[in-house]
């Protein structure tokens, strides 16, 4: 770990603190005939984070199906129970939080079924507003990220859907990418003067794409003009990613470990800082085996926020982040 990657939170160590649940899920380890360790059962693995304007950190647990908060004194509570496979997250300008709800996942050999959509939750009241669920009427298949431009309107990537939607208000969706422009919708980001939308593709398949595309973005929130901003090549592609006031992107990606893809180890764990012509400026690594996102916070918005794991990091950067 670097000096200037300090780790903010461990769900492995601190979880016992959120729910009884966590207790009970211990990291049981089993042995081959060769004595070879496998992974029986995982107790967490953490995603989308962001941060409300009090300096509260809210993030998912998408192994617990919930939604976690760490308030700017450290404390550790469980924000939203049976999150409905909650991922990326997103507060807005009046403060109310966005979550990307309802892809299906894996569990011990099954497929666990959620609802795919955006909601909106009060966060004084708690109260949860579906914002959409569907575009012409076919339904999300696995809404993933989400990010936010200076109008206020939500750009969400649909991961297995293929597409990429802006939404401008409860209900009223426009579709602005598919297949087969597309192929693995992920992490999204606007620059911002919100004239370029960028977008992750993460294909694990054999010549699948692995890169951040960049479109150029219009008033009226369409896009074009596409080109390749970044590519990572043969190794895993960026999961999230946040973006500074000078418009350079903060995107996690890499991984330390083979997960059956065609996807090699070349990438390394860690943030990869890309300029807004798409050079490479700074690497912070990231000792985990697989990393996921990142968002902008602190009095300063000079604290990125990582998630990686069972871990949330905070790193100290040297310009301030936009909350997008």
């Amino acid at each position: 770990m670097t000096k200037n990657c300090m780790p903010a939170f461990s769900i492995r160590t601190a979880a016992r603190h959120v729910t009884a649940a966590s207790l009970a899920a211990a990291m049981l380890v089993s042995t081959t005939a060769a004595q070879q360790p496998e992974i029986a059962t995982t107790i967490a693995f953490t995603e989308g984070p962001t941060v409300d304007r009090e300096g509260n950190v809210y993030f998912t647990d998408l192994v617990w199906q919930r939604i976690l908060k760490l308030s700017p004194a450290g404390v550790l509570s469980t924000f939203r129970e049976q999150s409905n496979n909650a991922n990326g997250l997103l507060i807005d300008p009046q403060g109310r939080l966005i979550a990307c709800e309802g892809a299906d996942a894996p569990r011990r050999g099954t497929v666990a079924r959620f609802r795919p959509q955006i909601t909106r939750t009060d966060l004084r009241t708690g109260a949860i507003e579906v914002l959409a669920d569907s575009f012409q009427g076919r339904a999300f298949v696995a809404p993933n990220d989400v990010t936010i431009d200076g109008r206020g309107r939500l750009y969400v990537t649909d991961l297995t859907g293929v597409a990429v939607y802006r939404i401008d208000g409860p209900n009223q969706v426009s579709r602005l990418l598919a297949a087969p422009a597309i192929e693995r919708p992920n992490g999204i980001q606007i620059s911002p003067d919100d004239r370029t939308l960028y977008l992750i593709e993460a294909n694990g398949a054999a010549g699948g794409a692995r890169l951040i595309r960049a479109y150029d973005l219009s008033p009226e929130g369409t896009v074009s003009n596409m080109r390749v901003h970044y590519n990572f090549g043969m190794g895993r592609s960026a999961d999230g990613m946040s973006i500074d006031t000078e418009g350079n992107l903060y995107a996690s990606a890499g991984m330390n470990q083979l997960r059956g893809t065609s996807e090699t180890l070349d990438t390394k764990t860690g943030v990869y800082v890309i300029s807004p012509q798409g050079k490479l400026v700074k690497f912070i690594p990231i000792g985990e085996d697989f990393i996921t996102n990142n968002a902008f916070g602190g009095a300063d918005m000079k604290t990125l926020y990582v998630t990686a794991g069972k871990t949330l990091y905070k790193i100290q950067t040297e310009i301030a982040g936009l909350p997008r």
